[in-house]
């Protein structure tokens, strides 16, 4: 195991026992963010996550959320703003948003750990762009 897996997985550990079930998100980025994870592109519906890290990129493959040929669906602000809230607010899983997002048309997601905003992409050039707000973690 690599040093930058090493260092994303123990950031993850970390954010997963400190983070608020409602409003949770800010705190797992600002744990990966002080573990100098720069940006994470998740691409869906594969499920495939991309790490930047200033250890090196990691990828992580979760579950698919389609197989075989599949229609992508049309992209709609209103049922992505509609996940987020409902995630944001505690009421759904994460690979519940996930399939979510999916469903609102979005084929790839970036979040910038240092500018704090998460950006949500169609694959016909649609574009939701989100800030999250800071939070401090406790570093101990």
């Amino acid at each position: 195991m690599s040093k930058a897996i090493e260092n994303l997985e123990a950031a993850q550990r970390m954010a997963m026992a400190i983070r608020p079930k409602v409003g949770g998100f800010p705190y797992l980025a600002e744990a990966l963010r002080r573990a100098d994870v720069t940006r994470n592109v998740w691409f869906l519906p594969a499920c495939q996550s991309l790490f930047l890290t200033n250890l090196g990129p990691v990828v992580a493959q979760g579950t698919p959320l389609a197989a075989g040929t599949v229609d992508v669906p049309p992209f709609s602000r209103e049922a992505l703003i509609s996940a987020l809230r409902t995630d944001q607010a505690g009421e759904s899983s994460f690979p519940e948003f996930l399939e979510a997002s999916w469903r609102a048309g979005v084929v790839r997601y970036d979040v910038d750990f240092t500018a704090r905003t998460v950006a949500y992409y169609g694959c016909n050039g649609e574009e939701y762009v989100e800030a999250y707000p800071a939070v401090e973690i406790d570093s101990k």
